[in-house]
C-alpha cells in the first residue's frame, strides 16, 4: 500500500499490479544502457521513488529495490484506491472509482506524483507511507509485462507483471510491439 499525504489530504493505494525491471539484464528496463540523468534514481538506494515521464505527457513511479549502484525498481501499475477517495476522483475529472488509479500515469495522478517526486524517500519522508496491504492476498497471479517487447512475447523470459486475480482494478493485457527500425 502506498500513501501519499500532501497539503490537500492524503490518498492511499492498494497495489493490485506491479511490474518488476532490472537495470542491465532487461532490454525493457529504462537502465538498460546504463545510468543516466533520467535513470539516476534508479541506481539510488532501494525504497525511493523512480518517477518519470513518459508519451511526452504522463508520469509514471517505481519503487526502488536493489542495493545502491544497482538498478531495479517495480511500476507502479495500478491500485484501488482505500483512503482518500474523494481527492482521487477530483484529480483524476470523473473517472469512474475502477479507473482511478488503473494503469501507471492515473495511478501517479491520483496520488499527485510529480517528476518533482523523483528519488523521494518513500520510507522516511513523512509524506509518504509504503507498507503492507493489511489482510491476505489469495489469488497473486504473474505473466508477461504489458506492453513490452523483448520479453519473448510469451512472458517466459521475463514474467515479472504480477496482479491480483479477479480485481478490477487490474490493466487489460496488451503484449509488446517491437519499435520500428530495430
Amino acid at each position: 500500500m502506498l500513501t501519499r499525504t500532501g497539503a490537500e489530504g492524503a490518498v492511499s493505494v492498494r497495489l493490485t499490479e506491479v511490474e518488476a525491471y532490472l537495470g542491465s539484464v532487461d532490454p525493457g528496463s529504462h537502465a538498460f544502457r546504463g545510468e543516466r540523468p533520467r535513470t539516476r534514481s534508479m541506481f539510488g538506494p532501494p525504497g525511493h521513488l523512480y518517477a518519470y515521464f513518459t508519451y511526452g505527457m504522463h508520469t509514471c513511479a517505481n519503487v526502488v529495490c536493489s542495493p545502491e549502484g544497482t538498478a531495479s525498481a517495480v511500476l507502479l501499475r495500478a491500485g484501488r484506491i482505500v483512503e482518500g477517495i474523494g481527492l482521487a476522483r477530483e484529480r483524476r475529472g470523473g473517472a469512474s472509482d475502477r479507473d482511478l488509479a488503473r494503469g501507471p500515469a492515473r495511478l501517479a495522478v491520483a496520488l499527485g506524483i510529480a517528476l518533482t517526486d523523483d528519488g523521494v524517500d518513500l520510507l522516511t519522508d513523512p509524506a509518504w507511507r509504503l507498507e503492507a496491504a493489511p489482510g491476505p492476498t489469495d489469488d497473486v497471479r504473474s505473466g508477461p509485462r504489458v506492453g513490452v517487447s523483448g520479453d519473448g512475447g510469451d512472458g517466459d523470459r521475463f514474467p515479472w507483471r504480477f496482479w491480483a486475480g479477479g480485481d478490477p482494478t487490474v490493466s487489460a493485457y496488451r503484449p509488446g510491439r517491437p519499435r520500428a527500425g530495430r
